[in-house]
Formats: C-alpha cells, structure tokens, sequence
C-alpha cells in the first residue's frame, strides 16, 4: 500500500475487511438479503449474488494499489446501487424482514451511506 499515509491505511483495510465480510454474508446470510431486495427488482437471488461478488471483489481490490481506484469506485457505485434496499427495510420493515429493528437504526442507515462513500474515498488517496 504504497503512498497512503497510515490513517488511509488504517481506514483502507478496516474497509476492506468491511466489505469482504459484507460480501460474504450475501451468501451465508442468502435469506436475509432475499428479504431486503424491494419487489420492483428482478431476479433477487442473482441480485444477492452478484452485490456480494461485488463487495468481496471490492474489499480486496482496496488492497491492491494497481486496482484501488477502480475499487473505490466499485464500491461507491454499489453503495448507491443497493440504496433502494436500505430504503425498502426503513419504509416496510416488516415486508422486509426488519420489522424488530428500532425505527431509528432503518432510518439511520441511509445517511450512513454517504459515510461509507467519504469512507472508501477518503482511504484510497494517496499523497502527493
């Protein structure tokens, strides 16, 4: 990890760590998931599938300085892209499996994904 100040650093593995569990829990976690991908989107298996392909791929793509910034870029493109499932489990909980969270933890999650973009962005900068 070349050029990235021990911060990023720091900031860049505990995200690639994040995400790379994220991933994997897609597949261990399928039903969960299932359950979150709002009705208007087709194919929620493969949609499962593939964001948790993506994430894993993304976490690791972090820690590779060749590829890190197309990583980052991954990541932040499938923050926006899964955006409508945090959303669903904040409008209809209980049609999304969430219906024992506290309101305040559903709605607060997407304000969070404006962090976890700073997050990945901010990490993958390398000095100059």
């Amino acid at each position: 990890m070349d050029k990235l100040t021990w911060p990023r650093r720091a900031a860049l593995v505990l995200a690639a760590i994040f995400y790379v569990g994220a991933g994997v829990l897609h597949f261990v976690k399928t039903d969960f998931y299932l359950r979150i991908v709002p009705p208007y989107i087709p194919w929620h298996p493969a949609m499962v599938w593939i964001s948790g392909v993506c994430e894993v791929l993304g976490g690791i793509g972090l820690l590779i300085p060749r590829v890190r910034r197309a990583a980052a870029w991954g990541i932040v493109a499938l923050l926006i892209a899964v955006f409508p499932a945090n959303l669903y489990m904040a409008t209809d909980p209980v049609a999304a499996g969430a219906a024992g969270q506290p309101p305040l933890l559903l709605w607060g999650r997407l304000p969070l994904q404006l962090v976890f973009i700073w997050w990945v962005l901010w990490a993958m900068r390398e000095r100059r």
